[in-house]
């Protein structure tokens, strides 16, 4: 299993950026098995981390590796501080762009990974769950699916936010900075709903998406927003959840679920 971390200079971020990768070119024919993955061309999927984490949370705390030798996936992991994986004004924020379009070229180029659609995916956990629904909406002609775990799904939750108010996460400088003007932000381009109606405005293919939550999970009630959302546009998606709360055992129990459904599904 080739596995690795390397640094290159972001146009988007201007600066260096690290990313780690697990890349299955080298599993040995007799570990194959009859597994059915290695009969087709590898696939890459990019994995984005929560809100205090950083580009080695799947690496250390998930299963990267084993998703890359079970589905013959590349595994792609990136550092999106605590931006959403949002384009800000700022020079040196556009962290979508570095997301969806940046890091997708880098890595096709230096690894000769698939340029296909159906052979790129996206997924990630809390706010990189909303990372990934939001890039894959933002670019729906480069992912071919997205699997969002516990996603932080907050737009509704923070709009028109008091300015002397705080949640347990952050404070309102905090999400103005992220989000823009809290006043709008439900109509903007940060709002993935806005972006899925906009696909759907431009006739363009959306990408299928798996969403999974725990029971318990603070961020439960957040998704059946998105759920909702999704279910009355026809989306062409499913939804899972089941016990458990916002932690890595829930993670690493049903990314796998995920990443077989969006395979079927693309």
């Amino acid at each position: 299993m080739a596995t690795g971390r390397l640094r290159f200079y972001s146009l988007a971020l201007m600066g260096q950026v690290n990313i780690v990768y697990v890349i299955p070119k080298d599993v040995p024919v007799m570990m194959m098995g009859d597994n059915p993955h290695y009969k087709r061309p590898m696939k890459t999927l990019y994995l984005l981390h929560g809100f205090s984490g950083n580009e080695c949370d799947w690496e250390y705390n998930g299963i990267a590796e084993d998703i890359a030798f079970k589905y013959n996936m590349a595994v792609i992991m990136i550092n999106g501080g605590n931006s959403f994986y949002l384009d800000r004004k700022a020079t040196g924020t556009q962290y979508c762009t570095y997301a969806g379009k940046e890091v997708v070229e880098f890595t096709r180029m230096m690894f000769g990974l698939s340029d296909k659609r159906e052979d790129t995916f996206i997924g990630g956990l809390s706010m990189g769950g909303f990372g990934a629904l939001h890039t894959a909406f933002a670019y729906p002609e480069t992912f071919g699916g997205v699997v969002a775990l516990s996603s932080a799904l907050i737009i509704h939750q923070i709009a028109n936010m008091d300015p002397d108010s705080r949640d347990e996460i952050a404070n309102y400088d905090y999400y103005k900075e992220v989000f823009g003007d809290l006043s709008k932000v439900e109509e903007s381009d940060a709002n993935p709903e806005v972006l899925y109606e906009r696909i759907e405005k431009d006739g363009k293919p959306v990408p299928p998406v798996y969403m999974a939550i725990g029971t318990d999970d603070f961020l439960y009630e957040n998704n059946q927003i998105m759920r909702k959302f999704l279910e009355d546009k026809g989306a062409k998606m499913k939804y899972e959840e089941g016990p458990g709360i916002h932690d890595w055992n829930f993670w690493n129990a049903y990314i796998g679920k995920g990443i077989e459904w969006v395979l079927e599904n693309a």
